[in-house]
């Protein structure tokens, strides 16, 4: 019976009753009752449909609770119990038992941004310089002997170096991302006239703004209104890598001017590396080389922030990762990326964003393996990215 007043009977009911009431208003006066989902309106929400909603918000901060319960008292007591079984703190136990890399450095990292005492906490943000004497503090603290564990001291110290070195790795990059290109100084001007000379060798410059800028991927004749996103930092890793790579950088530059045109795929399988490579050179390129250049090193600049790329600079910087590792790590994303939009097979430049998106979540699925390394397919003279 109490089916007619549910709300998703509200409008059939309505309907029912205008020909009770018409007779007694009359025809002049006569009201059309109208429902909600005539008016566009969705029908409420049954209590029977709220259920699932009610139960998955539970769930969620039961999950919470939880989680906070173990964070706050079953871990550290996990915690204390380890060390009176093993007679080791926790960052010992991280040292002795994983490699140095990724794999040591982010536990320990890890370890030191939750602990409760105060030492530990500010040893993450401590100037590189008073690494060593923060060490023998920790060891004071934690009762160490250095005599006794001569590696724990080098061990964490070598950690410490590559937590703070990502640190301020990132205010530098943040600082020349912030720094616009100005036509105005001489060094910026330089550093672009010097692209262009590195990729165009055997092409004089005709003049500072020209539509010549056109043929190195730049939107238009004055390449600094492309600069604006990224800044300097866009411009110091595209001549990087005309500089250091230039074989590398001329043959993606050629590539990306040719027109696109179908041909007949062959898979990998089917043929050697080089003929793999060589019979791709005929999909579709045609992209701006320089914009892509300043689109890729967005995309290394987000990895950095997000902290993503902890797991790569971890595994290849010895101690302090630097300026430099970021620019040997963008020239690998270059080429990776020249790869993967030939595999693509886009239809045109339209597709740019969709490519680089799932580029973005490859690269991204790669380096959270601890043991990450993003090592280039190119030989350099100055490099120094080894998988340790």
């Amino acid at each position: 019976m109490a089916r007619a007043f549910l709300p998703e009977h509200r409008g059939q009911f309505l309907r029912c009753r205008p020909a009770a009431v018409e007779g007694s208003i009359g025809p002049a006066g006569r009201m059309r009752t109208t429902s909600m989902e005539e008016y566009g309106h969705p029908p409420a929400a049954s209590p029977v449909n709220k259920t699932p909603g009610i139960m998955k918000h539970f769930l969620r901060v039961l999950t919470q609770f939880f989680v906070f319960l173990y964070c706050k008292c079953l871990w550290r007591g996990l915690k204390f119990v380890a060390r009176k079984f093993t007679g080791r703190c926790e960052l010992q136990r991280i040292c002795y038992n994983n490699k140095h890399g990724a794999r040591r450095t982010l536990k320990i990292e890890s370890s030191l941004k939750y602990s409760k005492n105060e030492l530990l906490q500010s040893a993450l943000s401590t100037h590189p310089d008073k690494v060593e004497k923060i060490i023998d503090d920790i060891m004071t603290l934690k009762k160490i002997n250095p005599d006794t564990n001569p590696q724990l001291g080098i061990s964490l110290q070598a950690s410490l170096l590559q937590i703070v070195g990502y640190r301020n790795l990132v205010a530098e990059v943040e600082k020349l991302r912030r720094e616009p290109y100005d036509c105005e100084n001489a060094q910026h001007e330089d550093m672009l006239i010097k692209l262009w000379k590195e990729l165009r060798p055997d092409t004089p410059l005709t003049g500072r703004i020209s539509k010549q800028w056109c043929e190195i991927g730049f939107q238009g004749s004055d390449p600094k209104t492309d600069f604006r996103g990224m800044g300097l930092l866009g411009l110091h890793n595209l001549l990087y890598f005309a500089e250091h790579d230039k074989a590398a950088a001329l043959q993606m530059l050629h590539d990306s001017l040719l027109p696109k045109h179908k041909s007949a795929h062959r898979s990998r399988s089917e043929a050697n590396t080089s003929e793999w490579e060589q019979k791709n050179v005929d999909k579709a390129i045609g992209y701006s080389f320089a914009i892509v250049g300043i689109n890729i090193t967005d995309l290394a600049y987000s990895l950095l922030v997000s902290g993503a790329l902890k797991t790569h600079l971890y595994n290849v910087a010895p101690e302090m990762a630097t300026l430099l590792d970021l620019k040997q790590t963008f020239c690998y994303l270059m080429q990776e990326f020249h790869r993967f939009w030939i595999e693509e097979d886009p239809s045109d430049i339209m597709e740019f964003n969709s490519v680089r998106a799932k580029f973005h979540r490859r690269v991204l699925r790669q380096l959270q393996d601890p043991d990450a390394a993003l090592c280039p397919h190119f030989s350099a003279a100055d490099l120094r990215l080894v998988n340790l």
